[in-house]
């Protein structure tokens, strides 16, 4: 892969399609970067260490601005991540800083930083997928939200990955 004069993209990628995007734009010689991790996972007869991605759904693409619309054509690319109507640019220092990062750590998680205590949310599976509450407590990774329905007040612990602030 070949050094490219150009500035740093965020694409999203179909689901689960990461490491497969990565090596497509490997094999077209386009420079990018998915941020890779080393995560133990236990099976009831085993541990094993897998690689995953570190952001789901994304790919890191440095391009020029001519060959900037090229990259959309790669099969698992879904578009350029948007800020301001524009593809949102990534300075290198902070790809450089997610590189280092990695290298001097395993079993790095990603947080949404964006979840509040008294914010509106939603949560995306399980029995009360799609209800909305109210955030009221963070603990480590587990949150209490407040559900109110059919007049009822109820209080439920979640796993804050199953959660989205609406």
């Amino acid at each position: 892969m070949k050094e490219t004069k150009g500035q740093w993209y965020a694409l999203y990628t179909k689901p689960r399609w990461e490491k497969k995007v990565a090596k497509l734009l490997d094999d077209q010689g386009i420079e990018n970067y998915c941020p890779i991790n080393k995560v133990t996972r236990q099976w009831s007869d085993r541990k094993k260490v897998i690689l995953e991605p570190v952001f789901k759904g994304y790919v890191f693409v440095k391009v020029s601005e001519v060959d900037k619309w090229e990259v959309k054509n790669v099969n698992g690319v879904l578009n350029y991540v948007y800020w301001l109507g524009k593809p949102a640019t990534i300075r290198d220092e902070e790809i450089y800083t997610i590189r280092k990062f990695l290298n001097e750590f395993t079993d790095v998680e990603v947080t949404d930083l964006s979840l509040k205590v008294s914010s509106a949310v939603r949560i995306k599976t399980g029995v009360l997928m799609n209800y909305h509450g109210v955030l009221v407590e963070m603990i480590g990774n587990k949150a209490r939200v407040k559900i109110e329905s059919m007049g009822l007040q109820l209080t439920a612990q979640f796993d804050k990955r199953n959660l989205e602030q609406i």
